[in-house]
């Protein structure tokens, strides 16, 4: 059954739960796919995000951790994570947010605990997917039976934001699930990580050029809604009761790259 229940309304119905184990397994599959991403891009950490490469809140008990990267190809690489583990709450990201010089999709993805398992994958699309029905078929066509596989399994619960936005940011492809925690499940996740990881990796080594021209409103797109679902984000309240406003505050900044020192690709 889909769930419309908000993170804190999960968090406060089981909020005193060790998930550190099912924490340490979930980050070691973003540690993988930042593996085969390294293999195929040249990256540079960005200097914006040193000082939260590591942080602690003022009781000890949160942590977190918050990296970024550019490249040639590469306008915005996130590898993050926050959160409590022994309290329920943890959350990561590994988001890959390409250049304009392609088109192809950007690859989101994050996980966590709530306490059960929470999982989004997506192909972020970057054009109007009602109009332009090529790039649907040729992105999110592929993707159909696999999100038919999750919809269908019982063990999958649909997460449904109440945000607009966040549904709006999510495509028709876009797996957003909670499954209680097991060892079946942290398998099933990462053989679908990969898997869209691996096609992902297809999409932009087969993508065609962006003509020129069209390159400045693509990347002033890509950063409108890169800076959309960062700041509307509903985590964001759990950021800053574990660290302050402040902090929090500067942390969603560095998701969207409000702070970069490196020049984004052209």
């Amino acid at each position: 059954m889909a769930t419309t229940q908000s993170l804190m309304e999960l968090l406060a119905a089981q909020p005193n739960v060790d998930t550190s184990g099912w924490f340490g397994k979930l980050w070691e599959i973003t540690r993988e796919l930042s593996e085969k991403l390294a293999a195929r891009f040249e990256l540079t950490p960005d200097a914006s995000t040193a000082p939260f490469a590591s942080y602690t809140s003022l009781d000890g008990n949160a942590k977190g951790s918050l990296n970024t990267f550019t490249g040639p190809e590469i306008d915005w690489l996130v590898h993050s994570h926050i959160g409590n583990p022994k309290h329920s709450f943890t959350n990561m990201h590994f988001t890959v947010w390409l250049g304009p010089q392609v088109k192809a999709p950007h690859f989101g993805m994050a996980m966590g605990t709530m306490p059960d398992i929470f999982f989004y994958f997506d192909y972020i699309p970057r054009v109007d997917l009602m109009v332009d029905l090529d790039y649907l078929d040729k992105y999110y066509l592929p993707v159909n039976n696999k999100w038919r596989e999750f919809q269908d399994n019982p063990d999958y619960r649909p997460f449904i934001s109440r945000d607009v936005y966040m549904r709006t940011s999510v495509s028709q492809t876009g797996f957003v699930y909670l499954v209680q925690p097991t060892d079946k499940a942290v398998s099933e996740i990462r053989d679908l990580a990969h898997w869209m990881f691996d096609g992902w990796l297809k999409n932009v080594n087969e993508a065609e050029p962006t003509p020129a021209s069209e390159r400045p409103a693509l990347a002033a797109r890509d950063l409108a809604v890169r800076r959309a679902i960062a700041d509307r984000d509903p985590a964001n309240v759990v950021g800053e009761q574990l660290f302050g406003k402040d902090m929090a505050d500067k942390l969603v900044r560095g998701l969207w790259g409000g702070d970069r020192v490196n020049p984004r690709p052209e």
